[in-house]
């Protein structure tokens, strides 16, 4: 861990790094060919809609010796052909889902169900869920990302900038598309402990990115005035100074979602706990993802566009050349050793590389035995 904290020093320090934007190109890329697949998955396979979506019928069966394979099949058979969704809780219990099922077919469903798993039918219990319920939740869940979504973009314009405001919004829009995308490809149920999940996901998605952005508004302040860095090597910097605080705030929140994923819905069979969890965590593992790869290299993208920003690029890479060229025109062409003043940078900008060479009057008297001179 001290090498860790090692690490994030000299990070924050700059004086390690490692070329995010430089390299943009291979992470915008990256995104989308990972949002391709998504949305190709979504198409193609959909989502797999919840009964509260659809409307049906839940029944929660005791334990039971009987597969939840095996009781799919039963439960489909029962309700003449229904698609039925079979999840195992804890206990050996069962939770059947039948979709498109009213009050008068679920009761003789209900009575078949408890003759073929062998359980009592009072013990079977059912739940009936209308599909309006579902649109309602549908609709208030769109409603309340479409504000969120304006208020984010609203709050980062005033408090940093709208390049920022865009590209946080761009960053949410992928984390968003990655995470619908996995669940059509993986299968998994969507319900509302998915809407849940989904809304959390937004704030965690953001936590990161702000960081980021705070970093980088601090450090671009009155960026004009100087001619040592372009923004693009300040918000290179940005990145590379909040990374391993990133990566640790990232790992701490996976962990507990992974148990939830892991250990409470695949050991103990807990359906709603998957509902949510893979929501939560595929939504913070691209939140991560998008902070560092995607949010931060857009806003430099779009600032490097800027009149005032090409000028500056333009007068940092003039300096250097300049530099470059005294640190040449000083070299002792018998040993090719510098000599005199160094090729850094003068003015305000000038780094020290090395210790200040000593006069030769300083060293006049070392040797000398203390006295008065004869």
């Amino acid at each position: 861990m001290s090498k860790l904290g090692n690490l994030g020093a000299r990070l924050y320090r700059g004086e390690v790094g490692y070329d995010f934007i430089g390299k943009r190109k291979i992470w915008y890329g990256i995104s989308i060919l990972i949002t391709i697949t998504a949305i190709v998955g979504l198409a193609v396979r959909g989502l797999n809609m919840g009964i509260e979506f659809s409307g049906g019928a839940v029944f929660t069966t005791p334990k039971t010796a009987v597969s939840a394979t095996e009781a799919q099949h039963k439960a489909e058979a029962a309700a003449g052909g229904h698609q039925a969704m079979v999840q195992k809780l804890g206990g050996g219990a069962l939770r059947i889902q039948i979709s498109g099922l009213d009050t008068k077919q679920a009761v003789p469903v209900q009575e078949e169900l408890a003759k073929d798993l062998n359980v009592p039918v009072k013990q079977v219990n059912t739940q009936l869920v209308g599909p309006s319920w579902g649109e309602q939740i549908a609709n208030k869940a769109w409603l309340g990302l479409g504000i969120f979504m304006v208020l984010v973009v609203i709050y980062l314009a005033i408090s940093f900038e709208w390049r920022m405001a865009i590209a946080a919004l761009i960053a949410l829009i992928h984390d968003l598309t990655i995470t619908v995308g996995v669940y059509a490809l993986v299968g998994f149920e969507v319900t509302p402990g998915t809407v849940i999940g989904l809304l959390t996901i937004l704030g965690y998605s953001l936590y990161d990115t702000v960081v980021v952005f705070d970093s980088l508004k601090e450090a671009g302040k009155d960026i004009t005035k100087q001619t040592r860095f372009t923004y693009s090597e300040i918000a290179n910097r940005s990145i590379n100074g909040t990374l391993v605080r990133s990566i640790n705030t990232t790992i701490v929140a996976l962990l507990p979602v992974a148990g939830l994923l892991f250990v409470g819905g695949g050991v103990l069979g807990a359906g709603m706990l998957n509902d949510i969890s893979l929501a939560l965590f595929v939504g913070l593992a691209a939140g991560a993802y998008s902070s560092i790869f995607i949010a931060t290299p857009l806003v430099s993208d779009l600032k490097n566009s800027e009149p005032q920003m090409k000028a500056l690029a333009k007068r940092v890479r003039a300096k250097r050349a300049a530099a470059a060229a005294k640190g040449a025109s000083e070299e002792d062409p018998q040993d090719g050793v510098a000599v005199g003043t160094s090729g850094a940078a003068e003015g305000d900008d000038a780094a020290v590389v090395g210790p200040p060479a000593q006069s030769a009057t300083r060293d006049r008297g070392r040797g000398r035995t203390s006295g008065k001179r004869r």
